[in-house]
């Protein structure tokens, strides 16, 4: 508790002091007592050590607040060495822990590709049984997102579960249907689509739910 009151000690003037309370999630009445002792002991100055400890839990604090709370230990610490601040990595840990400054961590973003819900309307002919006797028998196709310099880059492809190769792939910065439908195109055109033979398995992305997915595996058998 006395490195939050010293980290307020340090700050009067540069910040309100109730706001300073509040962050550190203490009293004022609190603080006012320790201020109180302190002055009274040693004409109220801080040791250099309490003072050097002070100084570091307000920077670790503004380092802290400027990363929206997502820093850790580690990444404070890094920060503090490129200030040219030398201090370990434990001190770090240490005092982040007393100041109860918790980093938060979100997940990154990435696209969905899936509905919600039970896609009821499609038949499960596979039965989770991805064995197939003779190419062209069982298809799978799937969407991959893959992070680039210049944005998402999204890949279909088609694999043929007799021989477990790509059959057909398509690219593309999108998430439409042709996507879809280009990769599923090249599997036909390599010969791995017949008609009444071929079964098509894929999860119930949007892009495989869509109304223009079947015709073209019509035409293409």
């Amino acid at each position: 508790m006395s490195l939050k009151y010293g980290f307020i000690h340090g700050e009067e003037g540069n910040f309100p002091l109730e706001r300073m309370c509040t962050w550190a999630r203490v009293s004022r009445s609190g603080y006012y007592t320790w201020r109180g002792r302190r002055w009274a002991s040693a004409a109220g100055r801080l040791t250099a050590a309490e003072r050097r400890r002070a100084e570091l839990a307000a920077l670790i604090r503004w380092i802290f607040d400027r990363s929206d709370g997502t820093y850790g230990y580690r990444r404070v610490h890094a920060e503090l060495a490129r200030r040219g601040v030398p201090v370990d990595d434990e001190t770090v840990r240490r005092l982040m822990r007393e100041l109860d400054l918790r980093p938060c961590q979100p997940r990154p973003w990435r696209p969905v590709t899936t509905l919600a819900g039970d896609a009821a309307t499609t038949p499960d002919l596979v039965q989770r049984d991805f064995t197939a006797r003779a190419p062209g028998d069982k298809l799978v196709g799937d969407i991959t997102d893959v992070r680039t310099w210049q944005g998402w880059l999204y890949l279909a492809t088609v694999l043929d579960c007799a021989t477990r190769k790509v059959v057909g792939y398509a690219m593309a910065d999108h998430l439409r249907t042709s996507l879809v439908t280009a990769a599923l195109a090249m599997a036909a055109r390599n010969g791995y689509i017949r008609r009444g033979v071929t079964i098509f398995h894929s999860d119930r992305g949007c892009q495989y739910q869509c109304r223009l997915v079947k015709p073209v595996l019509a035409r293409a058998a």
